[in-house]
């Protein structure tokens, strides 16, 4: 029964296990790989104290590990809060302190950037730092591990319940400070279901994550995959190229963008080929 988001991935497993769940640039993980990963770093939460509703900011650029910190924290009990990874310092830490974050996900290189608003987030009691191993602090004011955390034992169960808060979403915060949008396991089960029904979508299906996880629709691109066990292709986006180029490459079948995005992908003048597989692919989905 789904009454956590994390559930979505783990029934994927069960009914899909050996079908791609996510591709990021040249590396595929199964849905039974993507689950075991994410109840391993949720029960690594637990390892840590984190307790039900604590909550997780991840900051990193679109990646294995991104999905699975943010799915691993509702696997933990805990609260995910992704960062959009093209944020300045400054509003990262204004998010991690209106949040409250216990946990703070990211890599080194965004680390570095972060240190001085760290010593003002003084709710941070761990750093996870995805790609380089574990240092001390000078302070020793939080502890820094290196990802995977190691654990030990049984895998914790889950205990929150379908109207506990799953997630945080920050607005962008262009007319003034980010504000945080609270989401409901229920929210986010009721949306991938519903918008998962009204296009059709089946295992069969490739999606193209553009948008950024940060974004309600970008991580609806996740959560509604799951939902039926389709495929997503992760793409950190930078132009319209890649786009195109991930279409023919993966053979998608499901996009979701903004107006910009369809703009930029309309002044292209592209191989004949690329935008006959962009119109397959729209064609498709009107079918659907």
């Amino acid at each position: 029964m789904r009454t956590q988001v994390h559930n979505l991935a783990e029934e994927a497993a069960r009914a899909h296990g050996d079908a791609p769940a996510l591709t990021c640039k040249d590396t595929t993980v199964t849905y039974v790989e993507l689950w075991r990963e994410m109840a391993s770093f949720g029960t690594a939460l637990k390892s840590l104290g984190i307790c039900r509703g604590d909550r997780v900011a991840v900051y990193l650029d679109k990646r294995i590990e991104t999905v699975v910190a943010l799915f691993g924290t509702s696997a933990g009990d805990g609260v995910f809060v992704p960062v959009n990874p093209l944020l300045r310092p400054k509003q990262v830490g204004y998010i991690m302190r209106d949040c409250g974050a216990r946990v703070l996900v990211t890599s080194p290189e965004r680390l570095a950037l972060l240190r001085e608003e760290l010593q003002e987030c003084t709710s941070v009691e761990h750093v996870v730092l995805v790609g380089q191993d574990p240092f001390t602090e000078p302070d020793g004011r939080y502890t820094v591990s290196s990802w995977p955390i190691a654990t030990e034992g049984d895998i914790f169960a889950a205990h929150a319940i379908d109207v506990d808060v799953a997630a945080i979403l920050y607005t962008s915060g262009s007319t003034g400070q980010p504000k945080g949008v609270v989401l409901s396991h229920r929210n986010l089960i009721a949306g991938a279901e519903s918008v998962s029904h009204y296009l059709g979508n089946t295992p069969d299906d490739v999606i193209l994550s553009v948008l950024p996880l940060s974004f309600d629709a970008g991580l609806s691109q996740l959560t509604t995959a799951f939902s039926v066990g389709a495929h997503v292709v992760l793409l950190n986006y930078i132009l319209p190229a890649d786009v195109v180029r991930l279409c023919a490459r993966h053979r998608i079948t499901g996009l979701t963008g903004v107006p910009p995005l369809w703009l930029q992908i309309a002044d292209e003048d592209w191989p004949s080929e690329a935008v006959k597989h962009l119109r397959f692919c729209q064609h498709r989905r009107q079918d659907a």
